[in-house]
């Protein structure tokens, strides 16, 4: 079995396109906490209120942090996905602590980041843009069967 750790941006359907994708394949998913406001309250909700709003957001950080740095850990292949609309810092630091840890990396970003994430790609083991071709990859690596050109 594969496990596939799926981090990076959350506001589009990406995670999903890989998992029905993948249907079929000897492979398990894992993916931080999608819902956002649930993701930045998680801190406070278990360990208390803050008047800081850095203290609030410190909090849910690090308890996430727990969950991603265990599906990172556990996972055989790491996707991360930069999107093209939003600010995603903590993408950057699930590819490098991928890379860190020895983890086989892909990169999935649209083709304007190319220049602004060389290094992140130059650490990633393929560089996708749409995530079909992830599945691609998933598929080749779990079965060896390219994909059926039509």
């Amino acid at each position: 079995m594969l496990r596939v750790y799926l981090a990076g941006e959350i506001h589009t359907d990406w995670r999903a396109r890989i998992v029905d994708g993948a249907k079929g394949l000897d492979v398990t998913f894992d993916a931080p906490v999608t819902d956002h406001a649930a993701s930045d309250d998680c801190g406070v909700a278990i360990l208390g209120a803050e008047d800081s709003k850095y203290w609030h957001d410190h909090k849910g950080a690090m308890i996430n942090a727990i969950r991603t740095r265990k599906g990172i850990s556990e996972a055989d292949v790491v996707v991360v996905r930069f999107g093209d609309k939003y600010k995603q810092w903590n993408a950057a630091f699930d590819a490098g602590q991928a890379a860190a840890l020895g983890k086989s990396l892909i990169v999935l970003q649209p083709p304007e980041h190319d220049h602004a994430l060389k290094e992140v790609d130059a650490a990633a083991l393929a560089v996708a843009r749409e995530p079909e071709q992830v599945v691609e990859i998933l598929r080749y690596v779990s079965t060896g069967m390219l994909p059926e050109r039509g």
